[in-house]
């Protein structure tokens, strides 16, 4: 039997491979691979979260469909009112939600790409048309290039900042310039807390076709907890609590954001570990030749091999047992991303990269 015939003609979204996937291929055991393809958090939750997750008693009641408490935690954090937010089973979730409510079959969503793939794949999935409006040659979002992609069909603008997977983040005259379109730009800040920009949630409350996202995956190392939340107007939020499932974030993933959020300054320090490795990872890098480093401020890096040479570098690091993230996309496909782990990984892929340079240099 046939599915609607915009799932039919859908390409699957392509996620990072499993731990032991990665292990197989690269025929070591799950131990010794260094896994840098998905922006994990390599130094994991704070301990309290483990804690207060084994002396909690109450997984066998559904969670709270309103998140009051969740919000609430979320909304100190954030710095924004609880009325304004809405968690979700990941910030994947969040989109695929504004999706399901602004866009019917037809209607269209601009792509700043090349970028995260969720946002073509929640625009397809509900039968909507995701139209790429290209970056500029240095990754910066071409407002103009969006602004000519718009038409009486467009409902919704994604853009991720910092940028994944160029690590580059948005300026505020293109934000700006986004906003008075008129359409509802989603801005996307899964990886804000590497970044010294600084987060736009607040901005919200000044703007009614702006929506933030954040997520508790990179930077609280919640990645396989699965917490994400928007930061809405009124005017939106409304609709989207009419479709949200009442109990999609799950009680784990609550008391692991609550105990998160009690140990912020730890947490952040870890952050911090993160930022001052990516600085000294992209020096490194940058010494290496044959290989471009595209600046970031996210906890990966974009790394350009010279004479179209990422397959093998690619293939060179996975037979080192370090994974990395490969694209399809036209403007990716000579590029990897390599997320920013301990220094020891660091270390390893250095070395690894040393033996390619070495090894391409004699081909």
């Amino acid at each position: 039997m046939k599915p609607v015939p915009w799932v039919e003609r859908m390409a699957p979204y392509a996620p990072p491979e499993d731990l032991e996937v990665v292990a197989e291929h690269a025929g070591v055991s799950a131990e010794k691979v260094i896994k840098l393809d998905a922006n994990e958090n390599p130094y994991g939750p704070s301990p309290r979260v483990r804690e207060a997750l084994a002396r909690f008693d109450g997984f066998h009641r559904y969670p709270d469909p309103d998140q009051r408490k969740l919000r609430a935690a979320i909304a100190e954090y954030a710095g924004v009112e609880a009325g304004q937010l809405i968690v979700g089973n990941g910030s994947d979730e969040i989109i695929d939600l504004l999706c399901r409510v602004y866009l019917e079959p037809g209607d269209e969503a601009i792509d700043c790409t090349p970028t995260f793939g969720m946002y073509r794949f929640s625009t397809e999935l509900v039968g909507g048309r995701a139209v790429e409006a290209p970056r500029a040659a240095d990754w910066r979002v071409d407002t103009d290039a969006v602004r000519e992609s718009i038409n009486d069909h467009t409902r919704l603008v994604f853009v991720a900042t910092p940028n994944n997977p160029t690590g580059n983040v948005l300026g505020e005259e293109a934000l700006e310039a986004l906003l008075d379109t008129g359409c509802i730009v989603v801005l996307d800040e899964a990886y804000v807390e590497f970044s010294a920009a600084g987060s736009h949630c607040q901005r919200v409350a000044d703007h009614e076709n702006l929506v933030v996202l954040g997520t508790f995956s990179k930077w609280a190392g919640l990645a396989g907890l699965r917490v994400g939340y928007g930061v809405f107007p009124p005017g939106i939020a409304q609709h989207l609590w009419k479709v949200k499932p009442p109990f999609n974030v799950n009680r784990a993933a609550e008391v692991a954001v609550r105990a998160t959020i009690d140990d912020i300054a730890n947490v952040r320090a870890n952050v911090g570990c993160i930022v001052t490795e990516r600085e000294r990872m992209a020096e490194a890098l940058g010494r290496i030749a044959g290989i471009r480093v595209w600046p970031s401020a996210a906890n990966f890096m974009l790394l350009q091999p010279l004479h179209e040479r990422a397959a093998r570098l690619r293939d060179h690091l996975q037979r080192s047992g370090i994974a990395v993230r490969a694209y399809s996309h036209p403007r990716l496909a000579h590029a990897v991303r390599i997320s920013v782990g301990r220094p020891s990984d660091t270390d390893a892929v250095i070395q690894s990269l040393q033996g390619w340079q070495a090894a391409e240099g004699a081909a």
